[in-house]
């Protein structure tokens, strides 16, 4: 049974743009929709960009088991993969990958049997400077953001593989390498 890849790293790691560069060599790999109960933003569409779902959905599929890992944020926004998800991914014949924040990541190595982790981590200051660049935030945001990677960054060690995302196309070589290898190993 193929693996279940799941890519974690602090904000500013630049996780989303080497999956997309993944995705696009290694097709087999898709990338699972998460669920969330923030609204919907001019341009998403649900079932793409996520699974947008009430605040009361979610939590009775809480309840009832429906999520493999999930998280609410301070603002009260919740998100969260479906195990409906990993499950039409398979049944398509495809490998999962997961984007998930680093505890959602050690929640998912803990509960999938031959789950792969892989921990993208990049210089604090490159961090950052991502973040600055992103002007999606404000400052005082920005430097909890830092702090946060800070500490992440510290846990790097607890996941299977750590690539360093210096230049982005060394780093995807990297993780690249990292998938095809573990597809090899599961067979």
């Amino acid at each position: 049974m193929p693996p279940v890849f799941v890519i974690t790293g602090p904000s500013g790691a630049g996780k989303g743009t080497l999956i997309r560069e993944l995705l696009e060599r290694v097709p087999q790999l898709e990338l699972a929709v998460s669920a969330t109960t923030r609204g919907i933003r001019p341009g998403e569409q649900d079932g793409v960009d996520y699974w947008f779902v009430s605040q009361d959905d979610f939590e009775r599929r809480v309840a009832a088991g429906d999520f493999l890992e999930h998280v609410r944020y301070v603002s009260g926004r919740c998100y969260g993969t479906l195990l409906s998800e990993v499950e039409r991914i398979a049944g398509c014949g495809r490998v999962c990958v997961l984007e998930l924040e680093t505890e959602g990541a050690l929640e998912v190595h803990e509960r999938v049997p031959g789950a792969v982790t892989i921990f993208i981590s990049a210089p604090v200051g490159e961090l950052e400077r991502r973040l600055r660049a992103r002007a999606t935030e404000s400052d005082g945001e920005i430097d909890d953001r830092v702090a946060l990677a800070r500490s992440q960054l510290r846990q790097a060690g607890l996941f299977d593989h750590v690539v360093e995302n210096d230049r982005v196309e060394r780093a995807v070589d990297e993780l690249e390498r990292v998938v095809r290898r573990e597809l090899e190993r599961a067979g």
